[in-house]
């Protein structure tokens, strides 16, 4: 099958036959997997470190590398996600992407890095693809709680993947209960400094009187009650990841001295003289407006400038699609905690998939927590979620009557509307789901909810 496929590759390409074979057998050569593919998606060569992720397994070569890591039958960027081949041939360059592949092993996300290669006239032909595990998340469960297959998160673990391997400073920003010390957590867990101190600094649990003492310790004597020399919080941090949490709570007082300290390296205890050296990376989060802050002169420019260094969005869940289920079964498995997992009947799950979460990732673990006491069998049913909070959510957010869960009329109307178009609409049930504006997953799921005819 091998033979068959590289002599049609030969016939459309004119392609020097002993480079390719130079090539192939260079590949085998190199210690990170690598796959060889032409323009149509199709594994033409993959080196043994490749192979190894697929014992056992069906034959990678002569497949569509999508069908192989994603088992999807559409190219990535079909399906949702950023495809490195399409972009590659764009912009006719190397690209880089982070993804979540399938392995034998389990899901791992991927730091993928895709080369093209050209002919005598210049025309791309094909590709060198090379797959590099990011170090501590080879699975769910060593992603720090960080799950989603959705475009929005990706695009985001991209970029953590970027910038864990530097010095750079981050700036993570984004609304409350988005995982922001998740995701500084993993920064530092894929950082060279993984094996040293991670401190996390509630900065807007802080009086500031007692800001500075906590941040950078105190003397003896040094205010009424300092009984004894205290550590702060970057002494503790030194030689790891300093995060500081809700970086626009911190008084302008100790804004400069935190400033020096970026700077400099350099700081002093509360009652000492004496300079100390301190070697942390920092990393900020926040869920305040730090630009407009700074034009109202409440946060420095030139602290915000040395912080803002490689900012970080990380998006609201009701942007990240189905995510939200895959979130849903990790924060059921963890709350059982050894025990009997809870499952979610069709109706729950359809309802969990349509609430817009104003508390993002922390409001879906307290439902799931207060829809577990609630349940006394297996299945987490509708009577068992808030239906209370969608009316209220919704109706603030000005949304059209027929999204309002609560009203039992207008969730008859929309279930009508939605049978209506089921029956009238002519085509397979991807083109549907596509024309609803539905995933494929969502839309078998509402399925499923209908009453029986």
């Amino acid at each position: 099958m091998r033979q068959s496929i590289w002599q049609s590759w030969w016939q459309r390409v004119a392609v020097n036959h002993k480079s390719l074979a130079e090539l192939v057998s260079f590949l085998e050569t190199l210690p990170e997997p690598h796959i060889l593919c032409d323009r149509d998606y199709r594994i033409l060569a993959a080196n043994e470190a490749y192979r190894a992720n697929w014992v056992d397994q069906v034959e990678v070569v002569g497949r569509k590398c999508f069908e192989v890591s994603h088992r999807y039958t559409v190219p990535c960027d079909q399906a949702g996600e950023s495809c490195p081949l399409q972009r590659s041939l764009q912009s006719g360059r190397r690209e880089r992407v982070l993804h979540l592949h399938y392995t034998a092993h389990g899901e791992s996300f991927e730091n993928i890095e895709l080369s093209p290669i050209r002919d005598a006239r210049g025309a791309i032909v094909l590709y060198i693809e090379k797959l590099e595990a990011l170090p501590g998340a080879q699975s769910r469960a060593h992603a720090q709680g960080l799950i989603g297959r959705s475009p929005a998160f990706l695009g985001m673990m991209e970029l953590v993947a970027r910038v864990a391997p530097s010095e750079a400073s981050v700036l993570l920003q984004g609304e409350s209960g988005t995982g922001k010390e998740l995701v500084a957590n993993a920064i530092h867990q894929l950082s060279p400094r993984a094996r040293q101190p991670f401190v996390a600094v509630d900065c807007s649990g802080l009086p500031e009187t007692l800001f500075e003492s906590a941040l950078f310790g105190h003397e003896r004597g040094a205010f009424t009650g300092a009984t004894t020399r205290t550590t702060g919080l970057i002494e503790a941090a030194s030689g790891g990841t300093l995060f500081l949490d809700e970086l626009g709570d911190i008084p302008l007082s100790i804004q400069v001295k935190l400033l020096r300290l970026l700077e400099t390296g350099t700081y002093r205890r509360v009652g000492s003289p004496e300079l100390r050296k301190a070697e942390v990376r920092t990393i900020s989060a926040t869920h305040r407006p730090l630009t407009e802050m700074v034009a109202k002169g409440l946060f420095r420019q030139d602290l915000f400038y040395r912080l803002n260094i490689f900012p970080i969005h990380l998006p609201p869940l009701r942007q990240r699609g189905d995510d939200v289920l895959l979130l849903a079964e990790s924060l059921l498995a963890r709350i059982a905690g050894g025990r009997s997992r809870r499952r979610l009947s069709a109706e729950a799950a359809d309802w969990l998939s349509r609430y817009p979460y104003p508390g993002n990732v922390r409001e879906l673990r307290n439902i799931l927590e207060r829809a577990c006491l609630l349940c006394d069998g297996d299945e987490i049913r509708l009577p068992h979620l808030p239906l209370e909070l969608a009316a209220e959510t919704l109706t603030l957010q000005g949304m059209p009557e027929q999204y309002q869960a609560a009203k039992p009329a207008s969730r008859e109307r929309e279930t009508v509307s939605f049978v209506e178009q089921v029956r009238s609409f002519r085509g397979n049930r991807k083109a549907l789901a596509r024309h609803l504006g539905l995933s494929e997953r969502t839309l078998y799921r509402r399925l499923k909810c209908l009453p029986k005819a």
